[in-house]
């Protein structure tokens, strides 16, 4: 398997899932700007969406969106158990969490990221929304280590992916210290540091 990817972007969760899982795969950063690999290679032939991730499974099919991508990286090896089993009750408050990392707080941060030239009461109008969220976030996190309870899942991958960007838009996730404590929990797990290195984030 092959993830294409850009350091830090959304595809960190599925890098950081493929480590988790004890995957063997290759990385090949995407310049999202210019759309092309790092080879050299003209991304939209990889994925036509234009953005990262792309997983390029062996079989020669590709994948892309994260949250699927992260669920399909979990049902390949259940004895990792990133995600619960298909059918069960907890997989459907799994779902419910990746449809909301990426519905409201990946898409939450789009307009910031994207939109610099935003008046500043425009962009407070986002952050607002992104604070009500941390709030929910942070009540949950005050009595569980992990969004499911005391296993780490894809979802965590994703989570922990995302509150890594208020900081590059001006909000202080300091300010809810579930969710600090929360980041420092999971930014310390192997298979997370692992990932970050492979992408230059961490030295």
């Amino acid at each position: 398997m092959e993830l294409y990817y850009f350091p830090g972007a959304c595809s960190l969760a599925c890098h950081i899932a493929l480590r988790e899982a004890g995957f063997t795969f290759d990385i090949e950063k995407v310049d999202t700007k210019a759309k092309k690999t790092e080879t050299g290679a003209d991304y939209l032939a990889v994925n036509p969406k234009a953005y990262v991730p792309t997983l390029a499974l062996d079989n020669g099919q590709r994948l892309s969106e994260a949250a699927v991508i992260l669920q399909y990286i979990a049902d390949q090896k259940p004895d990792a158990k990133l995600a619960p089993a298909p059918g069960t009750p907890e997989r459907y408050r799994l779902l419910e969490w990746l449809n909301f990392i990426a519905t409201e707080l990946h898409k939450g941060h789009t307009p910031l990221f994207c939109h610099a030239s935003l008046p500043d009461a425009s962009k407070q109008v986002f952050k607002d929304d992104l604070a009500m969220r941390f709030d929910f976030l942070a009540t949950e996190l005050e009595r569980k280590p992990y969004l499911l309870g005391d296993q780490f899942t894809v979802a965590d991958a994703y989570l922990f992916t995302v509150l890594n960007w208020p900081r590059y838009v001006g909000i202080d996730i300091g300010k809810w210290p579930a969710l600090k404590a929360y980041q420092q929990r999971v930014g310390a797990r192997p298979a997370v540091q692992a990932a970050m290195k492979a992408e230059g984030l961490i030295k």
